[in-house]
This record gives structure tokens, C-alpha cells and sequence, in this order.
């Protein structure tokens, strides 16, 4: 069974295409459009990087685009968690606070909050 030619005049604005007038055969037929929430970018990458990104979408079964998506995801997490290590970093210089007196003041810390809520 074929699509009628309101639903493939969906399927086509849905893809970015202009939708085709539907004729009369198709009046019964009701599909409301929603905005679409993305933006197409036009991305450069030299030929060995680009053969890398189709590799690994490939493998795992994703378009580029999920790939992209996913790399952006990566790259913003780890941001956050650099910004994190960042500012502990500098909390624990001013401090004077080393690495290795980390695990010493957690239990410190842990045997205090216990006090506290004995008491």
C-alpha cells in the first residue's frame, strides 16, 4: 500500500522539501506540521577526519549528524568538568590543600557531620 499524496507532501516539508499541494483524492486526509527545532551547518574537515567520522558512524549506526551531536555533547561535558578541576584546584591553593590531604579531611569532615547529628 502507497502513501497518499498528503502524507508524502508531509514526509517532504518534514525533510526540509516544499510541500506539494495535495489534490482531491486527499481531503480526508489531516496532518497538522509542527516547526521544525533544528538548523542545518555546513561543516569543513580535512579528508582524513571526515573518513574517521563516517567510520565510527558507520559502526555504531548513526547518521553524522547524531555523531556530531553526540562529539558536541562530549566536548561540553568535558568543559564543564575542566572548569570544575578548575576552580577546586584553586580553592585547594588557597588553602594550602594537597592532593594527598584530600582522603584525611573527607574523613574529617564525615566524622564531624556524625557529631553533629549525635548530639
Amino acid at each position: 500500500m502507497g502513501l497518499c499524496e498528503c502524507e508524502v507532501s508531509h514526509i517532504r516539508s518534514l525533510e526540509g522539501g516544499i510541500p506539494m499541494p495535495a489534490s482531491d483524492n486527499a481531503k480526508s486526509c489531516f496532518i497538522m506540521l509542527s516547526m521544525r527545532s533544528t538548523r542545518t551547518l555546513s561543516v569543513t574537515l580535512p579528508p582524513e577526519m571526515l573518513r574517521r567520522a563516517q567510520s565510527i558512524a558507520k559502526r555504531e549506526s548513526r547518521t553524522m549528524s547524531e555523531l556530531v551531536r553526540e562529539a558536541l555533547r562530549h566536548y561540553d561535558r568535558r568543559a564543564w568538568w575542566d572548569e570544575v578541576n578548575a576552580y577546586g584546584s584553586q580553592r585547594a591553593e588557597e588553602r594550602n590543600i594537597r592532593e594527598e590531604d584530600v582522603g584525611r579531611l573527607i574523613e574529617e569532615s564525615r566524622r564531624g557531620a556524625k557529631k553533629a547529628v549525635k548530639k
